[in-house]
This record gives C-alpha cells, sequence and structure tokens, in this order.
C-alpha cells in the first residue's frame, strides 16, 4: 500500500475513537408500562433516542412527556406513537428531569445522550417545539 495513504488512514482510525468517545450516556430506560424513570441530570444539548416496540396483536400506544424533577412542571410532549419505530429528539435545555411514560401493548426504550456543540450541530431536526431544537 502507498505510504501517503497508510498515513492518512492510521491518522483516521487514531482521530476516530475520540470522536466517538464525546457522546456521554445519562441514562437508559426501558419498559412495558405506564411509569416514570428514574430522574437523571443532563447537560445541553442532549439527545433522547427512542424506539418503540410492539406484538401487534394489540392496537398499541407510547405518550412520552418530560418532567422538571423536584418542581413537577410538565415541559412539554417529546413522543407520541400508536405505531412500532425508533427515532431521535435533540434538546437544548439543561436540567433535572425525568420522563413520564404512558404505554398501552407497547415495549419502550429510551436513552439519554449528551453530546458536543460539534456534535449537535451534526443532527437535523425535523420540527421546532417550545423544549427541543
Amino acid at each position: 500500500m502507498n505510504r501517503p495513504i497508510r498515513i492518512v488512514l492510521a491518522l483516521a482510525f487514531a482521530l476516530f475513537p475520540l470522536a466517538a468517545s464525546a457522546e456521554k450516556v445519562v441514562g437508559e430506560y426501558r419498559g412495558s408500562m405506564s411509569r416514570n424513570t428514574p430522574e437523571f441530570e443532563v447537560k445541553a444539548p442532549w439527545i433522547l433516542e427512542w424506539r418503540v416496540t410492539t406484538d401487534g396483536a394489540y392496537e398499541s400506544a407510547v405518550d412520552v412527556s418530560l418532567e422538571a424533577a423536584g418542581l413537577g412542571t410538565h415541559e412539554g410532549r417529546v413522543l407520541m406513537t400508536k405505531y412500532p419505530g425508533n427515532g431521535v429528539r435533540l434538546f437544548d435545555k439543561s436540567g433535572h428531569f425525568y420522563f413520564r411514560v404512558d404505554a398501552s401493548f407497547a415495549s419502550w426504550s429510551l436513552k439519554v445522550i449528551e453530546l458536543t456543540e460539534a456534535e449537535a450541530k451534526e443532527y437535523t431536526p425535523r420540527a421546532t417545539s417550545p423544549i427541543g431544537r
């Protein structure tokens, strides 16, 4: 292999783990029924990775809201679906929160991940809301 190509590849592999390790998983939550998740502290910017699965036997629904911990203040709806799927939601608000999950005939998973400003710029939001970008 050509020496310059080897150098470029070596640099790319050396720098990749640094970029990938900038994300910080704050919390992961799973369930198949309605409940509140444990509280978590997060600094903006951060994302919520979500996944909803069903067995298809019944009409399912999942509704997830962000709540301010300690205050009990409703920050806004994060997700509402009647179908299996997954997605990512970007937030620019720091704080102490928990999720209120209302689920019927569905399994759900939520992962909260802190990002750097550079990583946050890589995300392209679908819509703007009061609690997210």
